[in-house]
């Protein structure tokens, strides 16, 4: 008599006995009927509806055939019979949970007629589910009775939480490297505006919870994130669809699992629709089943890579009739492929299945083996749960390996040993980290059309987790977008600033919609997103992209203004020396001498010198040129105002001698004039001495009164010294002035107090309007004013005092005499 396993309440799908029991949970079925219950009965198991998933049915055929090679094998567990319990979930909670109770019913006594007891029966580990939502729902249930579980296509970054799912294993890598990857990816292609479609299930909302924290920090954008779930409402899916068919962005990340995807497939296939670029999770990317729907032609997305499982293709193809008929799923299967069914009495619509239909024939993803990414998960998740078993009762490896088969083990032994497996089967590693995640690897798959225009699923690069930042991603193959173009697709909400612009937020937009406006003056943008400034001697091009050597200004020789200045300047030292030369000639004639020739010689050299130290003031300024231009400028007009003022006193004087009984004139002969130029001069060079001692004028670039050019200028170094220059020189000019006018009504036919007082009214009004214009000139415009008022007031000079005298000399001989310079008041 065979033992009795005590509650049975759902018969699995799949099942055999074994010296030790392997769990399994797959979801064959993605429906459940809907059933009211008044609670006066007992309740029925919750039934699965719909047609068979064989991807699902896949996976659970390699679970089957991985424990068969296992017992086969005499390394791994020998002596030892792995048997297995393995149910439909149906994708269902309520059904999860249900399943897991049958799992912790095998913890029952099992008793046989001889009192012996068996420890077939006894779930040391369960494989799956292969939902998000089910695997919570199951773990939370087994973990208390420490059973490991380890899925195969449960990928919630939340299933890595210790706390909460201690026991919880998985061959597939996290959600939240997925979610990284994707994030990773858009950024890679440039697309800044996205939308997001995800499953109202573990699985989808905290999967793209993961990616939109990605990409946020990738600064991407989201113009809308919806969810929708297969069972919802036909108008809540609808809805989904014209959210996408509506929205201005052309990519669209879909973290969806496949029957919902599905779903929302057909429901966009009603109505024509903007082409759109889908970027998959890997839960529905590489299903060959959904590349019907053309509009998702150029779908990229990341999944599992595909390997290759020796022997399971004739395994998943050897299916006898008998065999078929045997298993209440394999029989749903087949009748639902080959359209025909097993038993007898047959509905008027179907034909009896005559065991001549050819599995070989279908295409589906239960008999296609190309890829195997998934099935390969729950390989490898077979063979951890084994390896672990191995580890916890056997000792040795390969051929010399023995196992204890009497001591009775427990599923916290496999639990612990679980966390430490590390093995390599079929060139494929097997590890897990603390979390009991692998290490995250991922194809890189795109929908690419064939010539004959069938979508083929073809990897065209891969992601490596484990490799440093910014190399994860690798693209080795052309990709073909949507519209099987090759060019990649555009999708940003605001085209990217051009250079010399700069963001502008659109208010209550997201920070991808902006609008561009021209970056400030001074400052530049080429490939960023901000206006930055150029340094302080550089200025901004026409097109405020780049950052050019600001032009340096200064008043040169070549320039116009210099050329026209610096001609006047020579040319008023040529008519002073001109002067000088007639002067020099006609030394002895009564005009030259009654105007103290001495002094008027001494005048006319430091007027040339008032010409020529207007060149100083042309040029770039140097170190020795600035304290030059200002000392000389200030020496040689103290110089000639003393001469000026030496010839006014001397007319004072000369008229104050005629007078009976003076003899002013021997205080006041050529030794004190003499003296008295000197004294003066000595006096600014004093002032000029300090003024270069303590602070003397320097060259500097001036930044500030043109942002864009810079200005080669003399500092001051101490204004008091400037001004202290300036001030000097305008009191001896003003003591000039007041004298002149003085002696301006003095009798005589030739009286030079007048022409002096002219000279020195020109003098001080120059220098009177220099000063304000000097203070608000900018630039280089402040020396053209410095040298105007020096060849102003020295032409001011040479003219009125010299020009009457030289005009008489040269063209009115017959006044030059004694006779008419002593005749008062005649002319």
């Amino acid at each position: 008599m065979k033992c009795k396993l005590q509650g049975s309440t759902r018969l699995p799908a799949f099942s055999k006995d074994g010296d030790l029991v392997i769990g399994g949970a797959f979801s064959l079925h993605a429906y459940t009927h809907t059933v009211y219950n008044d609670y006066t009965i007992i309740p029925e198991p919750v039934k699965c509806k719909g047609s068979i998933i064989t991807s699902e049915l896949q996976s659970l055929r390699a679970m089957v055939f991985a424990i068969e090679e296992i017992n086969n094998s005499t390394e791994l567990l020998p002596g030892i019979r792995l048997g297995y319990q393995i149910y439909d979930s149906c994708a269902s909670v309520a059904v999860a949970v249900h399943v897991a109770f049958q799992f912790l019913n095998s913890f029952d006594p099992v008793f046989s007629m001889n009192n012996i007891c068996s420890q077939s029966g006894m779930v040391m580990a369960v494989v799956g589910d292969s939902g998000s939502t089910t695997s919570i729902s199951f773990s939370q249930v087994i973990r208390s009775f420490n059973i490991p579980q380890v899925s195969h296509f449960s990928t919630c970054a939340c299933l890595s939480d210790k706390q909460q799912y201690p026991s919880f294993f998985r061959t597939i890598p996290s959600d939240q490297f997925q979610a990284e990857a994707l994030a990773k990816l858009v950024k890679h292609f440039g697309w800044t505006w996205i939308g997001a479609v995800r499953s109202d299930s573990d699985y989808g909302n905290k999967g793209m919870a993961s990616f939109l924290q990605a990409a946020q920090k990738e600064g991407i954008c989201v113009e809308y994130s919806v969810s929708f779930y297969r069972t919802h409402p036909q108008s809540r899916i609808q809805k989904v669809a014209d959210v996408i068919r509506r929205s201005t962005a052309m990519v669209v990340v879909a973290f969806a699992a496949l029957g919902d995807m599905k779903i929302l497939l057909e429901e966009l296939s009603r109505e024509p629709s903007p082409p759109r670029q889908w970027i998959g999770s890997e839960s529905w990317i590489t299903y060959s089943e959904l590349t019907r729907f053309h509009l998702c032609a150029g779908a990229i997305g990341f999944a599992i890579p595909k390997s290759v499982i020796p022997g399971l293709q004739d395994f998943l193809l050897n299916l006898s009739p008998s065999e078929v008929a045997a298993s209440q799923i394999l029989t749903e299967f087949w009748e639902g492929s080959f359209n025909c069914t097993l038993k007898n009495n047959t509905a008027a619509d179907k034909k009896v299945c005559d065991g001549k239909e050819d599995i070989d024939s279908l295409h589906n993803q239960y008999t296609d083996t190309s890829q195997l990414r998934i099935t390969n998960m729950v390989y490898k998740a077979v063979y951890a749960i084994a390896h672990a078993i191995h580890n916890a009762m056997c000792r040795g490896t390969n051929v010399t390996a023995k196992c204890d088969t009497l001591t009775k083990l427990q599923s916290k032994q496999v639990l612990t040993e679980l966390k430490k497996v590390n093995f390599s089967q079929n060139g494929y590693d097997v590890s897990f980290n603390v979390n009991g995640d692998p290490v995250a690897i991922y194809d890189l798959v795109n929908w690419q059309k064939s010539g004959s225009g069938i979508i083929e699923i073809v990897t065209v690069g891969l992601y490596d987790a484990s490799l440093r930042v910014g190399h994860e991603l690798w693209i080795n193959r052309n990709i073909t977008w949507l519209e099987d173009s090759r060019k990649v697709p555009v999708s940003v909400c605001s085209d990217s600033c051009p250079p010399g612009t700069r963001k502008v937020l659109q208010k209550g937009k997201p920070i991808c919609c902006y609008d561009c406006i021209a970056c400030p003056e001074g400052e530049i943008s080429n490939t960023s997103a901000d206006c930055l400034g150029c340094h302080t001697e550089f200025w901004p091009n026409a097109k405020r992209d780049t950052c050019i050597r600001k032009p340096v200004e200064f008043l040169s020789f070549q320039g116009i203004l210099g050329i026209i200045l610096a001609t006047f300047s020579v040319l008023g030292a040529f008519l002073s020396i001109i002067t000088a030369a007639i002067f020099f000639h006609h030394r002895t004639s009564p005009i030259v001498r009654a105007n103290n020739s001495e002094l008027s010689f001494l005048l006319l050299i430091s007027l040339t010198l008032c010409f020529l130290c207007s060149l100083t003031f042309i040029g770039a300024p140097s170190e020795w040129s600035c304290m030059l231009r200002h000392t000389a400028f200030g020496i040689t007009f103290v110089l000639c105002i003393s001469c000026v003022l030496g010839k006014t006193i001397v007319v004072l004087m000369a008229f104050k001698a005629t007078l009976p009984d003076s003899n002013v004139m021997k205080w006041f002969g050529p030794p004190q004039q003499r003296m008295t130029v000197v004294c003066f001069t000595f006096i600014q060079v004093l002032i000029c001495s300090f003024w270069l001692v303590f602070s003397p004028p320097f060259p500097i670039k001036n930044l500030t009164t043109y942002k864009e050019k810079i200005i080669l200028e003399c500092a001051l170094g101490s204004a008091v010294g400037f001004w202290a220059v300036l001030g000097y020189i305008g009191l001896l000019a003003a003591f000039c002035f007041v004298l002149a006018v003085l002696a301006r009504k003095l009798p005589d036919n030739f009286n030079e107090a007048k022409l002096i007082t002219f000279s020195m009214l020109i003098f001080c009004a120059v220098w009177i309007t220099f000063i304000p214009a000097y203070v608000s000139s900018p630039g280089k415009f402040t020396v053209v004013v410095e040298i105007f008022a020096i060849l102003a007031s020295s032409f001011g000079l040479i003219i009125f005092i010299f020009a009457p005298k030289c005009f008489i000399i040269l063209f009115k001989p017959e006044k030059n005499t004694k006779k008419y310079l002593m005749n008062k008041n005649q002319s």
